[in-house]
């Protein structure tokens, strides 16, 4: 019989999983374990609907029970009511029941149920594990109960919960899903298409293609998803995250893109559609002599400082489009656009017309930080009568705030999309500049000097202390780079008398 589960009800029950958690681990680490248990109940749980269904068929126990009767395996000892009956050494037991899943579904479900230190009784103690059972077996995340885009819809709220419990290191596996669709409307996948996110972490902006073209009505479950992830356990989340949405075409792997990329066709990079990403800032970390001679080819532009690797990952992200038909929307920091270390990346990036479009957003939209964000667009086949040119919108003020967050309303969103399409100046919001405008500001890409902007001054009335201050902040970024583009005339006057 179906209980329908709604949303709040969902919600309220993920969440109380945390609760259990709350002051035993901390809250960055919650979703090593409620995600893999939430994903293990849900495929006992369809296992059961799956069966039913061929035996209300069949009529018989053994024909219920064939392989093709259900979407995945749950050997014997793996169910639920096994984990559920265990009395000790219950984490050893939700451990054990993981691996045989996986090694049942080894084209599917390898690795997928992360890393956990279930056995870890100082960390998870028997009656914290069976408390979390306990708490789980409450409801049945049947499919009639719970369709997957809903259960879905319940783990992006995990996602963000988690977020928001766990401080500055959420920006590493989530991203501002309002700014996430800003990204994908620009783009516009196309069913059929192959997405590719070269930093993953829990699989978003993915999803997000997906969910566009359904809330378009548009075919969406032949697109192809790709991503790669450093972080083992994220990774897994991400492959959970894409079943639970319905997706079966996806693939997600574990490793360092920059070190190994996972996709790969022979010896060369393989190419995407479409490409969202939302790159780690400026790690400082990354091997950058191996960079230097990459054997894929992704150091065209140069090779980044070390202290600096943005330039890496855009690189590799120019490398991975097709040459027909890729487009890409990355999500970084201002400091791409004018930091003079990165001068001549820039203007390599710059002739080679890939560069479409700059979108400067407003303070706080980078998880858990004030920084303000930059959205870069690229394609590799412009129409002509944009090739050669590059548009800028100033969307500072295109954001809304509210209890310490920031986030895209749908007429922001729309205002930028319509810029954006439109690719021509607005006074105020955007222009267009040529290659070799850009280069006369020794190819500078920061956006004030391009729009033309009102006076911070009258811009401020009317906001309050907050918003005013990331005005001027934003300011500082056009006089900075206004003074650096003097400061180099002068070097260059000084250069031809001496």
């Amino acid at each position: 019989m179906s209980t329908r589960i709604t949303q709040r009800e969902l919600e309220s029950y993920l969440w109380g999983a945390a609760v259990v958690l709350r002051g035993l681990i901390d809250a960055g680490d919650y979703k090593q374990y409620i995600f893999p248990l939430v994903f293990l109940k849900r495929l006992s749980d369809v296992y059961d609907e799956e069966r039913a269904a061929a035996l209300a068929t069949y009529g018989e126990e053994e024909l219920a029970d064939l392989p093709e009767n259900h979407r995945f395996a749950i050997p014997d000892g793996a169910h639920w009511k096994d984990i559920r009956a265990a009395g000790t050494d219950v984490g050893a037991a939700v451990l054990a029941a993981m691996r045989a899943i996986e090694a049942a579904n080894p084209d599917t479900l390898t690795g997928v149920f992360g890393d956990g230190e279930w056995g870890n009784k100082s960390l998870l103690p028997d009656r914290t594990v069976k408390e979390l059972i306990e708490h789980f077996s409450t409801k049945t995340l049947s499919v009639a109960n719970l369709p997957e885009d809903e259960l879905g819809q319940g783990y992006e709220y995990l996602i963000k919960k988690f977020a928001d419990d766990s401080g500055h290191t959420a920006q590493e596996f989530y991203t501002n899903r309002t700014l996430v669709h800003l990204m994908t409307m620009m783009l516009k996948p196309e069913p059929g298409e192959s997405v590719y996110d070269p930093t993953c972490g829990t699989g978003g902006m993915l999803i997000s293609t997906a969910a566009e073209l359904r809330r378009q009505g548009k075919e969406w479950r032949n697109l192809r998803l790709y991503g790669q992830e450093l972080n083992y356990g994220t990774s897994a989340i991400a492959r959970m995250n894409l079943f639970l949405h319905g997706i079966v075409d996806g693939e997600i792997a574990y490793g360092d893109t920059l070190t190994k990329p996972a996709f790969l066709d022979g010896n060369r990079l393989r190419t995407f559609d479409v490409v969202l990403a939302n790159p780690p800032y400026s790690i400082k970390a990354w091997n950058r002599t191996a960079f230097t001679n990459d054997p894929y080819g992704r150091n065209m532009w140069g090779v980044p400082p070390q202290g600096r690797a943005d330039y890496a990952f855009f690189q590799h992200i120019a490398a991975s489009l097709d040459p027909q038909t890729g487009r890409a929307a990355i999500l970084f920091p201002h400091g791409v656009l004018f930091r003079r270390e990165e001068a001549g990346l820039r203007e390599k990036l710059i002739r080679s017309d890939l560069l479409e479009a700059v979108i400067g957003l407003g303070a706080g939209l980078f998880y858990n930080s004030p920084m303000e964000a930059v959205v870069i667009t690229l394609r590799s086949q412009k129409p002509a009568e944009r090739c050669g040119k590059v548009l800028f919108i100033d969307a500072l003020n295109e954001v809304a705030r509210e209890q310490a967050q920031s986030f895209l309303r749908e007429q922001h969103q729309g205002k930028i999309c319509r810029a954006y399409e439109a690719f021509i100046g607005i006074d105020g919001f955007a222009a267009t500049a040529s290659h070799d405008q850009i280069a006369e500001k020794q190819y500078s890409l920061a956006i004030p000097l391009y729009v033309t902007r009102a006076s911070v001054t009258s811009r401020a009335q009317g906001m309050n202390g907050a918003e005013a201050i990331d005005a001027w902040r934003v300011a500082a970024v056009g006089a900075d780079a206004a003074i650096e583009h003097v400061l180099e005339l002068l070097r260059r006057e000084v250069s031809r008398d001496s």
